[in-house]
C-alpha cells in the first residue's frame, strides 16, 4: 500500500505536463517584426499561423524581405501545412499528396526537407531536416514563442558540423 501514492504521482506527472501545452488555436493569427543583423542587413520578418482544413489541421506561411546592401531585395515565402499525428502535439507537414490522395511530408532522400512541427508550452517549433549530397545534413529550427507583444522567433540553423546562424526576434501581433 506504500507504493499507491509512488504510482498515482508517475501516473499523474504526465498528464500535469501535457497540461501546460497550448493549443494550436492559441497561435493563429499574423505577426510582423524587423531584424538588423550583425554586418548591417536588415530583414522584414512576417509568420501567419491559420487553421487549415479539418481538426488541429493549421499552415505556417513566413515571409523574410532581406534588404541588400546595394538597394536590392529579396523576398523568399514558405507555406507548409500540417496535420496532426498519433504523438500528442507532434504534426506531421503535409507538402504533397501521395497516390491514396493522402497529404505527406516530402522524401529526404530525394533532397527535399523533412520538416515536422511541435508544440511545448508556449511554443510552437518548426524543424526543417535537409540530408546533403554528401551524406551529411542541415537543420533549420522555428521557435516562435507567445509572448503579451506576439511573439519572439528564434531561428536556428546548423549542419553536420556546427551553428551556422543563430537569429532571434520579437514580432507583434497585427491580427489574430
Amino acid at each position: 500500500m506504500i507504493y499507491r501514492p509512488l504510482l498515482l504521482a508517475v501516473l499523474l506527472i504526465p498528464m500535469l505536463v501535457r497540461a501546460d501545452e497550448l493549443p494550436v488555436a492559441a497561435f493563429f493569427g499574423d505577426y510582423i517584426g524587423h531584424l538588423t543583423m550583425e554586418d548591417g542587413i536588415e530583414r522584414d520578418l512576417s509568420v501567419s499561423i491559420a487553421p487549415a482544413d479539418g481538426d488541429d489541421r493549421f499552415s505556417v506561411k513566413w515571409t523574410t524581405v532581406t534588404h541588400k546592401a546595394d538597394g536590392r531585395l529579396k523576398r523568399a515565402v514558405y507555406r507548409i501545412k500540417f496535420v496532426p499525428t498519433d504523438r500528442e502535439h507532434i504534426y506531421a507537414s503535409a507538402m504533397k499528396t501521395n497516390v491514396f490522395g493522402r497529404q505527406v511530408p516530402l522524401d529526404p532522400m530525394q533532397g527535399d526537407p523533412f520538416v515536422w512541427a511541435r508544440i511545448k508550452g508556449a511554443t510552437l517549433t518548426v524543424h526543417a531536416l535537409l540530408i546533403t549530397d554528401d551524406g551529411g545534413y542541415e537543420m533549420q529550427t522555428y521557435h516562435r514563442t507567445l509572448n503579451d507583444k506576439g511573439l519572439v522567433l528564434e531561428f536556428i540553423r546548423k549542419d553536420s558540423h556546427e551553428d551556422i546562424r543563430h537569429l532571434q526576434a520579437q514580432l507583434t501581433r497585427i491580427a489574430g
